[in-house]
């Protein structure tokens, strides 16, 4: 599949090809222990002191921006756009979270991921989680004009 990149231009102003460097099926896995302040408690979204929903997603988008950052040319980056995401079960604090990303698709600067987060043998949380790749400079200043 060729993607159709418009949106970030190479010096030239030729649109750059992201699926030479971004392909289906490409992983990344990182591993993160749960603290007091990942959890429900500590973030005010519940009682309990289990890792909260905000920061399992945290963990899931941190993993798929790395997986981009590390493939991507110097003065670009990868912004979430989307998420959709079940947590399916609690992880208590001090917990070793193992999360993985792997790239379902990719169109233009369009990113989708499917994200998963197992405690041990566990699935504690799964879904997918779309990012979008973007020029760095030309991001901000689309912020600084915004403003």
């Amino acid at each position: 599949m060729r993607a159709e990149t418009t949106e970030n231009p190479d010096d030239e102003g030729n649109a750059m090809d992201f699926s030479k460097l971004i392909q289906p099926g490409l992983t990344r896995e990182d591993t993160y222990t749960v603290e007091e302040e990942h959890s429900a408690k500590h973030v005010g979204s519940g009682a309990s002191r289990v890792l909260a929903t905000p920061w399992m997603i945290l963990f899931m988008e941190r993993t798929c921006h790395r997986c981009l950052a590390e493939r991507l040319p110097a003065g670009y980056s990868s912004v979430g756009t989307a998420v959709d995401i079940r947590h399916l079960a609690p992880c208590r604090i001090g917990s070793t979270v193992q999360v993985r990303g792997e790239v379902l698709q990719i169109e233009g600067s369009k990113v989708l991921f499917s994200v998963e987060a197992h405690q041990g043998e566990t699935l504690i949380g799964s879904g997918k989680h779309e990012r979008f790749i973007i020029d760095e400079q030309r991001f901000l200043k689309r912020i600084n004009e915004s403003t």
